[in-house]
């Protein structure tokens, strides 16, 4: 019988949200935030419960302090249950191998083991849904948060569940992930009286006010606090010190119990501590299990340890208690747990040289050997900023000075591949140059623009910045304005650049608070840069603004030709941008320069002029990295991969894409990570693997959301997101995101956006009259010309909806034009889906052509099943198939049948037979 479960104090409304999460349909990601004994294990636990009694396939993690700095340990965790009991159809799936240390190859991109890890939780996911619960996710590495993340806000196309606890005082690279949370708050005190009444009823009213006094609704607090407050020193050392955080005093009370321990049970618990025991399975080739503590007892009796029920493995009571175990170690103590440990990892190179690394303390030619194997080791598994680390360790423990010289040498070489650029730069200078720390607002945004620029260091760059701001004072002279606004105009673009809601929020309460000191340009840069939302209206204020151009600075021009790009009419400003370009170029305001060329690139692409857009994005690349210029470097890089996959370039596009999003996503520069993803959404549109397309799709926003802070990325991508959910049997999805896009004011804002968003509602009207209606009033638009691939895309769509209507005359108008403007712009893949229509149409107005080609039978089994409407995935489930090898069988099945979307295909399959 399951035992009776205690219920959970005070949580009423965390409970009520958790499980609405458990049991919803589909799939979807949440955060945990609390301090310290918050309760956040509790809920999680709940959680658990709650998935397997709902029959989903349960997976627990938890992350380790003395796993964080080794790459991959939290991902292996996660992925272990599933790793060779689940299929991997393709290769993919390789990529996990390299990581995991099984395979060999390149290190993959976060964004390909991240489609690799979906695919495998889709899988694990086909007969009952998927439930992945992290506990103490700040102490994963970047490198599985990162991938994580990624994962976690795509979890909509699977059925798949994730729950990650942090705690609230510590750094993780979840916080760029801008995924969903609920906090997780102490206990209010009426509910804290409740909880320790339950836990311990028999404390006389002194101590049970000292208690609450103390644990400020703490649960762990209030559980642990008593037996202490009731001893002889009621107001003893531990709670004396004012200022103390409560969970450094509770880490302090476990270590009172601790030193009462035998000195062998103490360090069986240090080896425990300092290995993670019973945190989990290891990840890499060994697949051992941590250090199992032995004979420890004692500790289970005072608290710090409990007994896995599963396992029969002592486990920590908390975290708190691993940490005030090392923390009471003596140097030589830690010392030797270390040495033993190293003996239990021998086989594995990185753990084993890990724990020789912390083992000594003078220089060891041995030691720095296993170190210098196992920086090779997590080179070749992506982990780079971990060899970093033991490279630079490896040097201090070198033994002579040519050894230290090549090591430090190689370390320095790793940490620029790594896009650490200042450790590089420490390495090979042997120093490390303080920021300005001159409480002027002029050296706090010199030094926070340095390090956004050269690298990418957005979020730290703004709030040191926006502090700077708050602190300004009301009564400075009017005449420091100047330096504000330049503040105020980089607070936009670093919040721009990250694309995290909260530091837009922060920026516009501080543009707010600032009032008519505020430039007019600095307001209208914030108004394009959320073009959502206050987009309409945006072109009349452009005109009045560049209309005083003998007035403006080369750096207000720059952010004016930003604004004209937002709404798509820069090109009526071109002459003005061009003559700045050439004025500056040489000996001037380089920066803007750059800037200046990258609007008119994405000008030149929109427009169609695919070969003068790549020319100039070249001259600014190149004048990017001849001035250190890091930042606009990829963002340069970023728009030359959209281009390349428009034009086909696919793998330059894959190239470019990989590069941009290796640089940029550990930084959480967000704008960037979205043009990666609008590239592979591209890339995966011309190939017609619209699943994948659709994944990489709603990683720019999710279906009929138009977020009042997104990136500029997510409307530009309007017209993606609906093909790719149109073609791969979301039909809803689709609709619904139109609907939004309109709803959304996006017509308004931008003629570009006014013409995807009209196509949009035509390609997904269910009303044959409705679309017709729609798809005339894109023809009839005055701009619809000055977007050619767009227009070209919305026809291929009109006509192929006309050809299912048996309407080929008609189709034939709207499909001559497309196929010829892809051809023209050299869109190969465009123009053969335009031409097959086209034949298509053809065929109904004079006799049947030659026999189509055959189909294998699994091409026609599981081109059947879609014709019935179901969805890859549905059909995947039936067929024992991953989504992937579903939708690569329909895009060899569409040329062979001579159609473009899966819509035609019961029509194509009947004449298919009957021709056969």
């Amino acid at each position: 019988m399951e035992p009776a479960e205690t219920p959970l104090v005070g949580r009423g409304r965390e409970l009520a949200l958790l499980s609405a999460f458990v049991a919803a349909p589909g799939g979807q990601a949440l955060v945990l935030r609390g301090e310290a004994g918050v309760g956040k294990s509790a809920l999680v636990d709940q959680a658990a419960r709650w998935a397997a009694r709902a029959d989903h396939v349960l997976i627990r993690a938890t992350g380790v302090e003395a796993e964080s700095e080794l790459p991959f340990a939290g991902l292996h965790q996660c992925l272990y249950p599933l790793l060779g009991r689940t299929a991997r159809p393709d290769k993919r799936h390789d990529v996990l191998d390299v990581v995991f240390g099984g395979g060999e190859g390149e290190p993959p991109s976060v964004m390909s083991l991240g489609i690799a890890v979906l695919d495998l939780l889709s899988s694990a996911a086909a007969e009952r849904p998927l439930t992945l619960l992290v506990d103490d996710g700040q102490w994963l590495d970047d490198a599985s948060a990162e991938v994580c993340g990624f994962v976690a806000r795509r979890l909509t196309a699977v059925p798949v569940k994730m729950l990650i606890a942090l705690r609230a005082e510590a750094r993780s690279a979840f916080d760029h992930a801008r995924l969903p949370e609920l906090p997780v708050a102490a206990l209010s005190e009426e509910d804290a009286g409740r909880l320790l009444a339950q836990r311990h009823p028999r404390l006389d009213e002194r101590v049970r006010r000292a208690v609450l006094d103390h644990a400020r609704g703490n649960p762990l607090a209030l559980q642990e606090l008593p037996p202490y407050l009731a001893a002889p020193h009621p107001a003893g050392d531990l709670f004396a010190a004012p200022g103390v955080p409560l969970p450094r005093r509770l880490q302090q009370l476990y270590g009172t119990r601790i030193e009462r321990l035998a000195p062998a049970v103490r360090a069986e618990l240090l080896r425990g501590a300092l290995d993670g025991a019973a945190a989990g399975r290891l990840r890499g080739r060994v697949h051992a299990t941590r250090y199992r503590m032995r004979e420890v007892e004692p500790a289970v009796a005072s608290g710090l340890l409990d007994v896995d029920p599963a396992t029969g493995d002592f486990v920590f009571r908390h975290p708190l208690v691993r940490s005030a175990v090392i923390q009471l170690a003596t140097p030589d103590q830690r010392r030797a747990a270390h040495v033993e440990l190293s003996r239990v990892h021998r086989a594995d190179a990185e753990r084993h040289a890990g724990h020789l690394a912390a083992s000594v303390a003078d220089p060891d030619e041995a030691v720095a050997a296993a170190l210098e194997a196992a920086a090779d080791s997590a080179t070749r598994r992506g982990g780079a900023a971990a060899a970093v680390a033991w490279l630079t360790r490896a040097a201090e423990l070198s033994e002579r000075p040519a050894d230290r010289s090549r090591r430090l040498g190689d370390a320095a070489y790793l940490a620029g591949q790594a896009a650490l650029l200042d450790e590089a730069q420490r390495l090979l200078h042997h120093s490390d140059p303080e920021p300005g720390t001159a409480g002027s607002l002029a050296a706090v945004l010199t030094s926070a623009h340095a390090d956004f620029v050269q690298a990418g260091a957005v979020t730290p760059a703004f709030q040191r910045l926006a502090t700077a701001v708050e602190r300004w004072p009301d009564g400075m002279a009017r005449a420091d304005d100047g330096t504000l606004a330049r503040a105020a105009d980089a607070l936009v673009t670093m919040a721009h650049y990250a694309g995290d809601p909260a530091l837009w929020q922060r920026a516009e309460r501080i543009l707010d608070s600032l009032g008519d000191r505020v430039h007019p340009l600095t307001a209208l840069y914030r108004d394009a840069s959320a073009v959502a939302r206050d987009g309409a209206g945006l072109r009349g204020r452009l005109e009045q603004a560049f209309a005083a151009e003998a007035h403006l600075a080369p750096w207000d021009l720059a952010r004016l030709g930003i604004c004209a790009s937002h709404v798509d009419v820069l090109s009526h400003y071109r002459p003005q941008l061009r003559r700045a370009v050439e004025r500056e170029q040489e000996a001037g305001a380089v920066s803007s320069v750059m800037i200046m060329l990258r609007m008119l690139m994405l000008d030149q692409m929109y427009s169609g002029e695919w070969d003068e857009a790549e020319r100039t994005g070249h001259q600014a690349l190149d004048l990017c990295t001849a001035h250190g210029h890091v930042l606009l470097a990829y963002h340069t890089r970023a728009v030359l991969g959209q281009l390349a996959a428009r034009q086909g370039r696919l793998g330059a596009a894959r190239e470019l894409q990989s590069a941009v999003d290796a640089w940029a996503r550990p930084r959480g520069v967000g704008l960037l990570t979205q043009i990666t993803e609008a590239i592979a959404t591209g890339v995966a549109l011309t190939e017609g693997d619209f699943e994948a397309a659709y994944l990489y799709a709603i990683g720019m926003t999710p279906p009929g959301s138009f977020d009042r802070h997104a990136h500029q990325i997510a409307p530009r991508a309007l017209l993606e997101l609906v093909e790719a959910a149109l073609y791969s049997g979301r039909r809803e999805q689709a609709r619904r995101h139109a609907l939004a896009a309109c709803a959304a004011g996006l017509p308004e804002a931008s003629p570009r956006l006014a013409l995807s968003a009209y196509g949009a509602l035509a390609m997904t009207a269910d009303d044959p009259a409705e679309a017709t209606t729609l798809y005339a009033r894109v023809e009839a638009y005055p701009a619809a010309g000055d977007f050619p691939f767009e227009l070209a895309r919305i026809r291929l769509a009109y006509g192929f909806t006309l050809r299912r209507l048996k309407e080929p005359r008609a189709a034939r108008q709207a499909l001559v034009p497309a196929a010829e403007t892809f051809d023209r712009l050299g869109c190969t893949a465009w123009a053969d889906r335009a031409r097959t229509e086209l034949r298509l149409a053809d065929r109904s107005l004079t006799r049947p052509g030659p026999p189509a080609p055959p189909l294998t039978w699994q091409e026609r089994r599981i081109a059947e099943l879609a014709a019935t409407g179901l969805t890859n995935k549905e059909i995947a489930e039936r067929t024992r198939l991953s989504p992937r090898t579903v939708s690569s069988h329909l895009y060899r099945v569409f040329p062979k049948l001579g159609i473009t979307s899966r819509a035609a295909l019961r029509d194509a399959l009947s004449n298919h037979a009957d021709e056969g």
